[in-house]
């Protein structure tokens, strides 16, 4: 009893155990579905529906003792306490859908009674219907037959009334010009009229209205041929023509050729517009430059015209690109879609099918589209052609587009057709001509500012006295724009004008643009044609450039200031430094470049700029060397050094090779480091008498000279060479301005000691040449890393004048440091 008043929540395993029990006993699964067993006819199965007691008990009492028996008796006892405590678990777990069971079964059966009585009167009423139908064919059973027989009289009475009468509504028709209607009757009268054309009543018709159809097709052709109707009409007509057996073919010609009538009209207007527009110099710069007053890089204070002013034609090219589509390339399509849907569209029955016109009319399509797309694209080109001024590149942009996105019209309405694919050539090719343009633009831009930049450097040159104008590094004293004011408004222009370029072209990638993310576009044309065509085209145009000013022959270096190409060194060394990376990054990022294709590298590009500031620096050199040493050799070539009075001063030449020296030293130093230089000794500037005073040079200049003593002295000098550092010339300088001096002074004092090589020398010529080289090593030695460079090529000049003179009678050290310090 415990059991059966314990709810049934307070042991869950054993409710689960009651369930599992059941399920089995029920032969269910887990999810509830019905489990085919085995089944067993055991008898003594106590679980099997074969179970019979008496033989169970008989089995058991015949195999188990009498505690086993008792054992049996006790666990059964409990199993079956077990299985009513589950059953009333069941009960009262399950009483509410007991009770709800039942209330459902007693409702069933009072809906199933309703049922019942409302299925008998259907039942009735069905039999009444059935009996009433009955009745009626019973009662027009005798009639029925007539009722037809009158019916298929008067449909043939109508349609013979509608033969009869066809000539006269055939006639009305012509008259108000219903040729529609007109040919829909005489087709749907055509077929009897011809098979009973034996009679003589029905040939009359069928003649009358022969006649009057002929001269309804001939109406429908004149006005075919007139081509004053509307599209409508002539699609209308055309249709009429096939509906009359028109020879499909010919339609088609006729049609194509009313159709290019129209449309030849259109590119005539085309036509016209383009030999109608004037070209004038309207528009303005991408850069809004500032006047020649405000900088001295500015292109517009020299240049006569502008390479980004845009020349514009009377009618710009997006109405050029708007009249043409809205009105040839919209008529077109509506010529297209008229044609296929009267002779490729339309279904085809009877002898029709078996002509095959659709494939027929098809290829005239496809011929007549291209011959007319072909000429379309010329004028289309011609006007893109005239487009040569890039200051606004958004009409352009803008017109490309909208001539792109109306071709897409036609690849829907015929595809297979070429016209959009080459239509699509034609914007790509534009976009390519717009780098071209863009990239001339800038070269151009380029000389213009260069051209200004020679013109500053040149201006200060006519108001600056005291200074050479051939040094070409005098120092300005008006308000003139130094070195790295004009070395910063160069690039900074360059720089501006190249991201204005950029931004135009950028354009063409707009997200409105239809075919700017198209792929057989903007891969192309941002990797090959931005990339490489623009940007680093350009940069190798700087490069190329600056290192043709290094191809001038002539011993002044041709016509280019020195000062230009120190700043162009210096512009391409900036480049190689930061401005290429910056430039590359700026267009990838703005592009969104993908290197699918092979591109140009960043290094090799700074490698290029690397090397074309080397060689403008040693042309720098060179140059500057040359102008030097152009004042030594004249000044050694024009004096009798043999007759010479005794020296007094130092030369003026030399001390014009001091100051110019100087302000090279100045001009290189504004726009390069100062570089490294080896230490300096505490008596440099007077180490001149030292060396010409060593037991070598007393050895040349001894009393007891003899013509023997010169064969000495000089293999002394050729042993002293072989034991000295070898001096390299024309070796390339480094980037800063003590290797830049240096290189200077080389050239400079070994064309000095050349030309004195070629000189026979006095007593007096010697001591000036002494004089001379004492003057210029107190001077020279602190612009060079080396001071012992110096000192080697002086004493070398000295020994050279030494070796050449007549009367080998050196000066005083002293007599020579006081001229020096009084000059």
């Amino acid at each position: 009893m415990s059991s059966a008043t314990t709810p049934p929540d307070s042991d869950p395993t054993r409710r689960r155990r009651a369930h599992s029990m059941l399920k089995h006993y029920y032969g269910l699964n887990e999810e509830g579905e019905v489990t085919e067993q085995a089944e067993t006819l055991d008898p003594c199965d106590i679980n099997g529906p074969h179970f019979d007691p008496e033989v169970y008990l008989n089995k058991l009492r015949m195999e188990c003792s009498l505690g086993e028996l008792m054992d049996h008796e006790s666990c059964m006892v409990k199993q079956i306490r077990s299985l009513d405590s589950d059953m009333q678990t069941l009960v009262y777990e399950n009483y509410n859908k007991f009770i709800s069971a039942t209330d459902t079964i007693r409702k069933m059966k009072n809906d199933f009674k309703k049922m019942e009585d409302e299925m008998d009167c259907l039942s009735a009423n069905m039999a009444a219907i059935t009996e009433f139908s009955a009745h009626i064919s019973g009662t027009l059973q005798d009639q029925h037959a007539q009722i037809t027989k009158l019916s298929g009289v008067h449909t043939l009475l109508r349609k013979l009334q509608f033969l009869f009468e066809l000539p006269a509504r055939l006639n009305k028709c012509l008259e108000l010009q219903a040729y529609a209607q007109a040919v829909s009757a005489h087709r749907r009268a055509r077929c009897v009229l011809q098979q009973y054309s034996h009679m003589p009543s029905f040939r009359g018709i069928q003649d009358d209205c022969h006649v009057i159809m002929e001269k309804l097709a001939q109406q429908l052709r004149q006005k075919f041929r007139d081509g004053g109707s509307s599209a409508k009409d002539l699609s209308e007509c055309v249709e009429l023509l096939l509906q009359l057996d028109e020879p499909a073919e010919e339609l088609c010609d006729k049609f194509l050729s009313h159709a290019q009538s129209r449309l030849e009209a259109d590119l005539q207007g085309l036509e016209a517009e383009l030999k109608d527009s004037p070209v004038t110099d309207t528009g303005r710069g991408l850069v809004q430059k500032t006047n020649a007053g405000s900088n001295p890089v500015s292109p517009s204070s020299s240049s006569t015209t502008n390479p980004f002013l845009s020349p514009t034609a009377g009618t710009d090219i997006l109405e050029f690109i708007d009249q043409g589509c809205n009105e040839f390339v919209s008529s077109l399509c509506l010529v297209i879609a008229s044609y296929q849907e009267l002779f490729i569209n339309r279904p085809q029955e009877g002898e029709l099918a078996s002509k095959n016109i659709p494939e027929m009319a098809n290829g005239k399509l496809h011929v007549f589209v291209d011959t007319l797309a072909a000429r379309y694209f010329s004028l289309v080109e011609r006007r893109i052609q005239e487009e040569k001024g890039v200051s606004d590149n958004s009409l352009l942009v803008r017109a490309l587009d909208r001539f792109h996105r109306r071709l897409q019209a036609i690849s829907k309405l015929l595809p297979g057709s070429a016209v959009p694919s080459q239509g699509t050539e034609i914007v790509v090719r534009a976009a390519r001509e717009r780098i071209k343009q863009y990239l001339s633009a800038l070269q151009t831009f380029y000389h213009d500012s260069l051209t200004d930049v020679r013109q500053a450097l040149a201006a200060p040159r006519l108001s600056v006295g005291g200074a050479s104008a051939s040094g070409g590094g005098a120092t300005c004293k008006d308000a003139t724009p130094s070195l790295p004011e004009l070395l910063t408004s160069l690039s900074n222009f360059i720089l501006n004008q190249l991201k204005s370029v950029l931004a135009s072209v950028h354009l063409f990638t707009a997200k409105d643009i239809t075919f700017s993310n198209k792929p057989y576009f903007k891969g192309e044309f941002c990797s090959q044609g931005v990339r490489e065509g623009l940007v680093v085209s350009f940069i190798k145009f700087i490069c190329q450039s600056s290192r043709q000013y290094c191809e001038s022959a002539g011993d002044r270096g041709g016509s280019t200031p020195p000062a230009l190409l120190l700043l162009l060194s210096r512009l391409c060394l900036d480049y190689e430094t930061s401005t290429i990376s910056y430039i590359l990054t700026l267009t990838d990022e703005q592009f969104l470049v993908q290197h699918h294709t092979p591109v140009t590298p960043v290094t090799a590009l700074c490698a290029e700029a690397r090397e074309a500031a080397q060689k403008l620096l040693n042309h720098y050199v060179k140059v500057q060397g040359l102008i030097i040493s152009q004042m030594l050799r004249k000044s050694v070539e024009t004096r009798d050094w043999v007759n010479t009075i005794e020296p007094r001063n130092v030369r003026a030449v030399m001390k014009r090779v001091v100051e110019d020296t100087t302000s090279i030293d100045v001009q290189v130093g504004l726009l390069y480091e100062e570089g490294v230089r080896k230490a300096h000794s505490s008596d440099s500037s007077k180490r001149t008498f030292s060396v010409y005073s060593s037991s070598r040079q007393q050895i040349r200049y001894a009393p007891s000279y003899t013509p023997s003593a010169p064969m000495d002295t000089n293999l002394l000098s050729n042993i002293h060479k072989l034991f000295s550092e070898r001096i390299d010339i024309f070796s390339p300088v480094e980037f800063n301005k003590v290797s830049v001096l240096t290189g200077i002074i080389k050239i400079s004092l070994k064309t000095f000691l050349e030309c004195v090589r070629l000189r026979t020398f006095g007593r007096y010529g010697l001591q000036q040449i002494q004089v001379d080289c004492h003057y210029l090593q107190m001077y020279l030695w602190r612009f060079v890393s080396d001071e012992n460079l110096v000192h080697f090529l002086l004493d070398e000049i000295v020994g050279s004048a030494a070796h050449r003179c007549l009367d080998p009678s050196p000066m005083e050290q002293s007599v020579i440091e006081v001229i020096c310090e009084r000059g």
